[in-house]
């Protein structure tokens, strides 16, 4: 297997600073240096592999790490932080992850059996199969004969998303896509507290949305997501936060716009989330990314 990653490791490296649109869902990483510790960050679903280097990700109270040996999947958009743990300029931190289309995942249900109606957690690492990888390196593949790339990347990407399905891994979106699993439910209440991220939370309401009980509702989003309801929707809270910092609005409007009453608990939480007050932050990621310096 490792001769495969190796041919994978050349082509990511020969092509990673140029854009892929041959392969649009497709992303690749190369870094010569471990990143910050704890970045917040926005876990979308998709699937990805290292390979060379080490990378770990904590949602939640959960901490997940993962090299050539392990793949990570998340198959919703969760708040959470990650970190390249191993990287050199001799031996950079290599990866490429997939977007899902959560659509072409449930299609190719019909094809596996039913899952199991269990808590299973929207976010998972996995080991690498040959089975797994050889889709992977014929999809890199296309990035050095794109004329071939309209016809065979859907199809290879198909068999990406089949394969992972097949895995335990996999688990997460089999459910996700069924129609009245524990899991999609629990993934409506998610869609609901990203939408009124500044609404005050009642438990019992979220419970009667997801048909659970209130003691149900909270095991299995705990479960499933690795935090608490209420920590999930602090999190989505902050990182709109961040956001609206970013495109220049004022710290104290943007705390009261996401749902905090208090100024100076915006500004805590926000700092512990972030590793800096809200205008210092915002000064700092757009002086990193060459945006405007936001107002105070």
């Amino acid at each position: 297997m490792q001769a495969i990653l190796d041919e994978m490791i050349d082509r990511v490296v020969r092509h990673a600073d140029r854009p892929t649109p041959i392969v649009p869902r497709l992303r690749m990483r190369v870094r010569d240096c471990p990143s910050d510790h704890g970045a917040a960050t926005i876990y979308v679903p998709m699937v990805c592999l290292v390979l060379q280097g080490v990378k770990q990700v904590m949602i939640g109270d959960q901490v997940l790490r993962y090299d050539p040996a392990s793949y990570f999947v998340s198959s919703l958009d969760l708040p959470g932080r990650g970190h390249v743990v191993e990287a050199s300029a001799e031996r950079p931190f290599i990866s490429v992850s997939l977007a899902l289309d959560m659509e072409k995942v449930a299609a190719l249900l019909p094809h596996l059996p039913p899952p199991a109606d269990d808590p299973a957690r929207t976010f998972a690492t996995g080991p690498v199969t040959s089975r797994l990888l050889d889709p992977w390196r014929r999809l890199l593949h296309l990035l050095d004969e794109p004329e071939d790339a309209p016809v065979l990347a859907p199809l290879l990407e198909r068999e990406i998303m089949y394969r992972l399905l097949r895995e335990p891994a996999g688990l997460a979106l089999r459910q996700l896509v069924s129609a009245d699993s524990r899991l999609s439910r629990i993934r409506r209440v998610m869609g609901w507290l990203r939408r009124h991220y500044n609404r005050q939370l009642s438990i019992e309401e979220l419970a009667d949305m997801a048909g659970m009980s209130t003691a149900s509702f909270h095991r299995h989003f705990r479960m499933a997501t690795g935090t608490s309801p209420l920590q999930f929707q602090k999190n989505v809270r902050l990182q709109q936060a961040r956001v609206q910092l970013l495109a220049g609005e004022n710290a104290a409007c943007v705390g009261h716009a996401v749902g905090y009453e208090s100024l100076s608990q915006f500004s805590r939480e926000y700092a512990r989330m972030f590793g800096a007050p809200p205008v210092r932050d915002a000064r700092r990621v757009s002086a990193r990314l060459g945006f405007a310096e936001a107002r105070a």
